[in-house]
């Protein structure tokens, strides 16, 4: 699956005294398989970006087309299951349903696509116990500290086994372990299943695990080099 934007903008409250450039005239292509850190200040478009590569918002202006199609034809019905079928979110905040325990958040996008009550069961176990909750599974989120619920949200994302993941500060709060695990976990399955990886992120810790590094400054490359 190849992404490719053209002259990528977003622009916030257009119409204000202020509006808020967030993206400006972005021009990039990202490979089926990469594993790609984007860096960049706080503000510096890093997280719209990804919002607008996983059809969570819209672009302003310019072109995002996967495999040649582009988002912007979609019709809604069509854009949910875009991004049910092929995106995977890692948000700063979580993003996990309270109501729900650990293991029915990681069930819950499996379900959607129709698989098996067995076979939801079995990966979301699976992935839970991958990321260090296996003894984790039936609490709800408010009982898990923030590290907890992040790695649900990991999990959670890989559960579909989506075409690619768009990581928002996936590391935040976990600690040096729970980094490196995690980061295993993510380079093995972008490695044996060719998902594609995009982080925004401050972590050095992933950083160094990037293939390819993509600096953003108020909201325009500049810089993109591999590693």
């Amino acid at each position: 699956m190849t992404i490719a934007i053209e002259n990528l903008s977003k622009i916030y409250n257009p119409d204000s005294e202020f509006p808020v450039h967030a993206v400006r005239r972005l021009s990039l292509t990202i490979e089926q398989g990469e594993f790609v850190a984007i860096m960049g200040p706080s503000g510096s478009g890093k997280t719209t970006l990804l919002n607008l590569l996983g059809g969570i918002d819209t672009p302003s202006e310019g072109q995002i087309t996967i495999d040649g199609d582009r988002l912007s034809d979609l019709t809604p019905h069509q854009m949910i299951a875009f991004r049910r079928d092929n995106v995977g979110f890692i948000f700063q905040d979580y993003s996990l349903l309270p109501v729900l325990t650990a293991l029915e958040n990681v069930e819950f996008v499996m379900q959607l696509q129709g698989h098996s009550e067995k076979a939801c069961r079995a990966r979301a176990t699976e992935l839970l116990t991958q990321v260090g909750l296996g003894d984790q599974l039936n609490k709800v989120p408010a009982k898990l500290s923030g590290g907890q619920q992040q790695r649900v949200a990991v999990a959670r994302a890989l559960a579909p086994r989506p075409r690619f993941v768009m990581a928002d500060e996936p590391t935040a709060n976990l600690d040096a372990r729970s980094t490196a695990e995690l980061m295993d976990i993510m380079q093995q399955l972008n490695e044996k299943e060719g998902i594609t990886f995009l982080f925004s992120t401050h972590d050095p810790r992933v950083i160094t695990r990037a293939r390819r590094v993509i600096v953003i400054e108020d909201g325009q490359i500049t810089e993109d080099r591999p590693q």
